[in-house]
This record gives C-alpha cells, sequence and structure tokens, in this order.
C-alpha cells in the first residue's frame, strides 16, 4: 500500500538529490573557474 508519508518521503528524497546535483554544479564551477579556465585542446580545435 502507497501512502501520503511514503510519497512524502520520496519527493523529499529526490529534491535533497536535486540539491547535492546543484550544489556539486557549483563546485565545479567554482574550481573551473580557479583553474583560469584551462581546457585541453583537440584535434577538432587546431585546424587552421
Amino acid at each position: 500500500m502507497y501512502t501520503i508519508e511514503m510519497a512524502y518521503a520520496h519527493m523529499r528524497s529526490m529534491q535533497e538529490q536535486a540539491h547535492r546535483s546543484r550544489v556539486a554544479k557549483a563546485a565545479t564551477a567554482g574550481r573551473r573557474q580557479d583553474a583560469g579556465e584551462r581546457r585541453t585542446t583537440t584535434s577538432r580545435t587546431k585546424k587552421r
């Protein structure tokens, strides 16, 4: 039997997962900015 409490618990876990995802993306962006946006070039970008 699926109860309101189970639905609420599932909704809460999805919200927490989304929050962790946003925090991880922000942390990654912060590290990338601290590194000076260093990127490796590929053969596609080196066409002259």
